[in-house]
């Protein structure tokens, strides 16, 4: 209020001083005498309106409340002037004529813009109405480069954002389904078959033992891993930060992974930076992002290629660490998909063999949980998944 008042005493001198400097110092107190009290009216009454806007009711009737009082400032004003300042009556006809007519064409003009202004907030509501209800295939579309072409902008990607997220809300529960289901079919059959006492010795029965046992171990590690990939996203989990010497878990995470290597024919070394700063990790989760990629990269490596793992210092005070294999490599239209829950970057949907598709995701989610990044870095053949992580600044690992 007091803004508005001080804006309307400002306004109503500058009129008096520009008559005063025109017409003399006679004219320049009349017509501040005139214009302040309008001015603080007009004030008030803004004032008022915008106080009252629940019980008023919508924007036009907001509006039409607003050029009223414009309106009848501007009637009240000229009617004062021309009773006070007018000798002719032909000057003050034409006075009058002059300002009704351009009052007239103002509230016009605004209420066509208003009308436009109210016709993009409808569309707006009428789109957040519709995706409260379900829907997701509305837009806006509204055009412009307004603060209202703005928000519908906003609203438009909100839509397209909340549309992504439920098909991949609904694909994640599908591969869920399909992974859960797998192993709970063939409990389901061994156990049937033993209840049918089709197990007639020891050696099968120790036989359907283990593979109920196999089949459970694979339900408890999937239901582990969707569990603690929830909690990593929802940043249920604190682990403790200590100096970590990153050349020192690379090879111990290669030396570990060296049998499973070797059972496939395929080398796996290390290329490590010299005085390679240490890390501010936790080593046990790094070393699990360390044996995913490794693990992977195995995996989809042929017989006779090769997986290196680099590390080196990146820009900013991180450290940066470089999984690469010599196999196939990911095609193009896969790639942005990678750290999806249950993705398979392979053509087939061996579920044995390429595991549950969460291995990634969980990664991204520990190094991101690290404050770092993960990605998929462009190679002239194979798979190449980079991470960086902050580095203790200044302290060389030897």
């Amino acid at each position: 209020m007091r803004r508005g008042l001080a804006f309307a005493v400002l306004a109503a001198a500058f009129g008096g001083g520009l008559a005063a400097a025109v017409h003399g110092s006679a004219a320049g107190i009349t017509s501040l005498l005139i214009l302040l009290p309008l001015g603080c009216a007009t004030v008030f009454a803004a004032h008022a309106i915008v106080a009252a806007r629940t019980r008023i009711g919508g924007l036009r009737r907001q509006f039409g409340l607003l050029a009223a009082v414009a309106a009848a400032q501007l009637a009240i004003a000229v009617g004062v002037f021309v009773e006070l300042m007018f000798v002719s009556r032909h000057d003050a006809f034409f006075a009058v004529l002059v300002a009704g007519f351009t009052g007239t064409l103002s509230l016009w003009a605004g209420r066509l813009l208003g009308r436009r202004a109210l016709t993009d907030v409808e569309a707006v509501r009428t789109t957040l109405g519709a995706v409260g209800q379900g829907r997701r295939d509305v837009r806006t579309n509204l055009a412009g480069h307004d603060e209202l072409a703005r928000l519908g902008a906003d609203v438009d990607a909100m839509v397209s954002t909340l549309a992504f997220e439920e098909r991949a809300r609904r694909g994640l529960i599908a591969s869920i389904s399909h992974d859960l289901r797998t192993p709970l079919t063939s409990l389901r059959l061994l156990v049937d078959a033993i209840d049918d006492d089709l197990v007639a010795d020891a050696a099968m029965r120790r036989d359907y033992l283990r593979r109920i046992s196999t089949n459970v171990h694979a339900l408890s590690a999937l239901i582990e891993d969707l569990f603690e990939l929830s909690r990593l996203e929802s940043g249920d989990i604190r682990w403790t930060m200590e100096r970590v010497m990153l050349d020192e878990l690379v090879q111990e995470t290669i030396d570990a992974m060296r049998p499973h290597a070797d059972a496939r024919a395929v080398a796996v070394h290390a290329e490590l930076a010299p005085r390679l700063a240490a890390a501010q990790a936790n080593p046990e989760q790094i070393q699990r992002v360390l044996f995913n990629l490794i693990q992977n990269a195995i995996r989809h490596t042929p017989a006779d290629g090769s997986v290196v793992v680099r590390a080196a210092p990146a820009t900013e005070g991180a450290i940066e660490i470089e999984v690469a294999d010599t196999g196939t490599g990911i095609a193009g239209d896969k790639r942005d998909r990678v750290f999806e829950p249950f993705f398979r970057g392979t053509d087939h949907d061996t579920r044995s063999d390429d595991g549950a598709g969460l291995g990634l995701s969980i990664s991204r989610a520990i190094i991101e949980a690290h404050g770092g990044r993960i990605w998929l870095a462009d190679a002239a053949s194979g798979t190449s998944v980079r991470f960086r992580l902050p580095s203790v600044a200044g302290q060389p690992a030897r």
